[in-house]
């Protein structure tokens, strides 16, 4: 984290001028702005409003649903939900840049033969020149933000490519709103915690990046939605914006129907990440003082579903530069070079 940063005393976010600062009393901007909003505020979506969203979009194809997989809990159990709960025939789809954990891996298998759904693997080392590119050029951009550009405009082509209505996130609350996949991938510009990272994204894919490959690459997440607008896109949930139930109560579930298990080393504490997260965690704090976890993390607590308390024992640091080193190493870079 930046020096000196002074933390939030009711989340965890840190004083980042210009858009985020903190009162005489500790109290952050996104707090006070959440306070006053709080009794506009809608309500939790109940269970009969997914239903009808179901409902709504019923798929004309093979597939009523397309599951991004990452072999996390909140996937897993978003992949669990849509067959058994929903009885619908999804698709599970996993993308792997170079940087998908073994364990992760093994999760999806072992999810979509217990549950016996197609399984789609797109592999590709696409990206990784641009990765290398923002690392040794010291740009600000969050390694994850292009990255999540990348991985939606690809769902998207998938999903017209079988005609799928309906694309399946395994986001929680904490990730959740009117512009869900935009704030999922830190590219809210009109989110004052993302403005920063998101016009600085922009910028790089704009002017810092002039390899022919990426000629094509969408400049932003919100080229990516209105690029698929046109092509009668397929609407993106979650059925944990709507379901009652946290991991408290489907993290048993899938471990003992699916055999899920926690991945051995993955920040946050207790997540499923890839590999390359190391990296744009540790840029992230680097050229900001904060992670779009700890974005996630105070939003959970300001809707009173995490405790601050732990909040910060999840986001303590919990990898070392042996780690940063072996992940850079497969980008073909020195870690020491770049710190």
């Amino acid at each position: 984290m930046k020096e000196k940063q002074r933390i939030c005393k009711r989340c965890v976010m840190p004083e980042s001028p210009p858009d985020i600062y903190l009162s005489e009393e500790g109290i952050c901007n996104l707090c006070v702005a959440y306070d006053s909003s709080v009794h506009t505020a809608n309500k939790k979506p109940l269970e009969n409003d997914f239903i009808k969203i179901l409902n709504k979009n019923k798929s004309r194809g093979k597939y009523d649903c397309m599951v991004m997989c990452s072999g996390g809990k909140d996937s897993t159990s978003a992949l669990y939900y849509m067959k058994k709960r929903y009885k619908l025939n999804p698709l599970a789809f996993t993308f792997d840049h170079g940087f998908e954990p073994d364990d992760a891996m093994e999760n999806i298998k072992k999810a979509t033969d217990v549950l016996n759904v197609d399984f789609m693997l797109y592999k590709s080392m696409y990206m990784a020149d641009m990765f290398r590119k923002i690392i040794t050029s010291g740009s600000p951009t969050v390694l994850c933000h292009p990255c999540s550009i990348w991985y939606m405009d690809l769902a998207y082509d998938i999903a017209e490519r079988f005609n799928i209505p309906i694309i399946v996130a395994g986001w929680t609350s904490g990730q959740s709103s009117n512009d869900a996949i935009e704030i999922k991938s830190g590219c809210g510009q009109h989110n004052p915690e993302f403005r920063q990272m998101s016009e600085n994204t922009e910028a790089f894919l704009k002017k810092g990046i002039d390899m022919p490959k990426y000629k094509h690459f969408p400049k932003s997440m919100q080229a990516v939605i209105k690029k698929h607008k046109k092509r009668k896109r397929a609407q993106v949930i979650s059925p944990h914006w709507f379901l009652p139930y946290g991991p408290d109560d489907y993290v048993p579930l899938i471990q003992k129907e699916l055999g899920w298990k926690y991945p051995k080393h993955s920040y946050p504490k207790g997540s499923t990440n890839c590999s390359l997260n190391f990296l744009s965690v540790y840029y992230a704090m680097k050229h900001y003082g904060y992670t779009h976890y700890h974005v996630e993390a105070s939003k959970l607590i300001r809707q009173g579903h995490l405790l601050r308390e732990e909040a910060l024992e999840q986001l303590k640091i919990n990898f070392d530069e042996e780690t940063l080193q072996r992940e850079s190493n497969k980008l073909g870079i020195n870690f020491n070079e770049y710190k």
